[in-house]
């Protein structure tokens, strides 16, 4: 899906090219020549126009989805376009405090999350999605709470006050042994992840050098087990917006929306879109079929890494809708989003 490069175009046909996509980024409609003459940003005639029209058909940038209608631009053009030409409209000082303000909210990790999601809805008319990994959490503590002689709770901590359980047996165990365990956990818990901690509370428990007796031992080994069972599973994902994409203009593109709200339904599949733009350094555009997911609903995935204060990456936040987004507006968005997300974060 490739194009000519914008040095191939002449001054007259990059002009007519821009206004073209721009008019279809803010319309959803395809443009024609008379469209373009009337509006007075092209000094031609219809004829002069429809033959520059014909040329950017030719070069695979522009497509008339009918025959008497006008053009819109193709996936190759839209890139063309997103790359070379497109201005950037960056957040307004209030976007940006009112942005800060509602990712600032107190509460768990994922209360936040889903504000940003709605929130990038809310600003791109499109849905919003947030990935986080639960393997990366950052955790804070572990600890052993006793419930009756025969039961205790195992509670995980991260770093962003999230709190999970698991339900253990403890027969014969005492209230010793369950905060020695918790505190040779927390110790090495502490702003790590599970995977990273791991390793090291396996070698230390086999080697000996952990000087916890046995039954500590025992409930170290076990509690670090059933959280480990747990390590693969399936990331936080969360989208919101999804009614957004049944606006007024998709009632004639209804099969496109139908066929990429059900490739929302595939999460794990989206959230391998959002897994391959964890490792850019800035806002990464997918266009239609550039992604083998939404290649069938045409649909365009803007997404952002955000990292931690510590420059680690969190998760990875964007949004999803037509190709004819306004990309303009939304990359910054979905850019200081995931900046100011990041900071918050931890």
């Amino acid at each position: 899906m490739t194009g000519p490069p914008l040095t191939e175009l002449t001054d007259r046909t990059r002009d007519i090219f821009r206004l073209v996509v721009e008019q279809y980024l803010a319309t959803g409609q395809p443009i024609g020549s008379k469209t373009l003459a009337e509006g007075g940003a092209v000094d031609l005639s219809p004829a002069s126009i429809r033959s520059v029209l014909a040329d950017l058909e030719k070069l695979g940038l522009l497509a008339a989805p009918h025959i008497s209608a006008g053009r819109k631009p193709t996936e190759s053009g839209l890139r063309l376009f997103v790359d070379g030409m497109m201005q950037l409209s960056q957040p307004s000082a209030d976007e940006r405090r009112a942005i800060e303000e509602r990712l600032g909210n107190p509460g768990p990790l994922e209360a936040r999350l889903e504000a940003a999601s709605a929130m990038l809805s809310d600003l791109s008319g499109a849905a919003g999605m947030v990935l986080v990994p639960t393997a990366e959490r950052r955790l804070a503590q572990m600890s052993f709470v006793s419930i009756d002689p025969e039961r205790a709770l195992a509670v995980l901590v991260d770093s962003n006050g999230q709190i999970e359980n698991r339900l253990m047996e403890i027969a014969g165990v005492g209230q010793g042994a369950l905060d020695a365990a918790s505190n040779y956990l927390s110790a090495r818990l502490a702003n790590r992840s599970l995977a990273e901690a791991l390793k090291d509370i396996e070698a230390e428990i086999a080697s000996g050098r952990s000087a916890l007796d046995e039954a500590s031992a025992n409930l170290v080994q076990r509690g670090i087990a059933m959280w480990s069972e747990d390590a693969d599973r399936s990331p936080v994902f969360i989208v919101r917006g999804q009614a957004k994409l049944l606006d007024d203009e998709a009632i004639g593109d209804v099969e496109r929306v139908r066929q990429l709200l059900d490739e929302l339904e595939n999460k794990r599949a989206v959230a391998e879109v959002l897994e391959r733009a964890r490792e850019a350094q800035a806002t990464r555009i997918y266009i239609g079929s550039e992604n083998r997911l939404f290649a069938l609903s045409g649909s365009s995935v803007i997404a952002s890494p955000f990292r931690d204060r510590d420059g680690n990456i969190v998760g990875v936040l964007g949004v999803i809708g037509p190709t004819r987004l306004n990309y303009a507006r939304i990359v910054p968005m979905v850019d200081f989003t995931a900046q100011s997300l990041g900071r918050l974060t931890g």
